[in-house]
């Protein structure tokens, strides 16, 4: 099974993820922790990606089709996978696609998880004191930032996928464990 959680940040992709990834046995792509751990690497790369982030910014599609075109091919992933923070422009939507058949692959789904943005900012609040503000993209005017990317930038590729009949929406504003039963309904499971 090879799927795409969508939705704005902070809309729980990560949360659901986790939980298909332990009940599926699938492996979470997220771009996010990729990104993380390239930063805490402290390598050349890891410097500008903490910069661009930082600054509520998408990291360069070149940059991001080149991560993921290494990692679906790894072993962990041959059961299938979650992209989690991928694609996020219909540029990389459609660079996926490449990648996707010329490994002979395809998705399964591509599940938006939809929430009200205003209400996302209580939530990443809350986030960001459980984790003591360890990540350097959850300030205020940092999410606000990453809201209008997310908006002008990602939001265009949920029409594109609504086009391929992949997209399926559940409602993000429910509790952890009622978005998780929506998901695994339009999963079939």
């Amino acid at each position: 099974m090879r799927l795409i959680l969508l939705g704005a940040p902070g809309a729980g992709k990560g949360t659901q993820a986790k939980h298909l990834e332990q009940t599926h046995g699938l492996k979470q792509l997220s771009t996010g922790d990729m990104l993380r751990a390239e930063i805490k690497s402290g390598s050349k790369l890891g410097q500008q990606v903490e910069t661009i982030l930082a600054e509520g910014n998408l990291v360069s599609d070149d940059i991001m089709v080149e991560m993921i075109a290494h990692r679906i091919t790894q072993p962990d992933c041959k059961k299938g996978f979650i992209l989690d923070g991928f694609p996020r422009t219909v540029a990389q939507a459609q660079a996926l696609d490449v990648m996707l058949k010329e490994n002979k692959l395809d998705l399964d789904a591509v599940v938006e998880i939809k929430v009200d943005q205003e209400a996302l900012f209580d939530r990443i609040a809350q986030r960001t004191a459980e984790d003591g503000g360890s990540r350097a993209d959850a300030d205020i005017e940092t999410v606000k930032h990453r809201m209008k990317v997310y908006n002008d930038l990602t939001a265009p590729i949920i029409p594109y996928y609504a086009t391929s009949g992949l997209l399926q929406t559940v409602d993000g504003m429910r509790s952890i464990d009622e978005v998780t039963m929506q998901i695994e309904a339009v999963l079939g499971a």
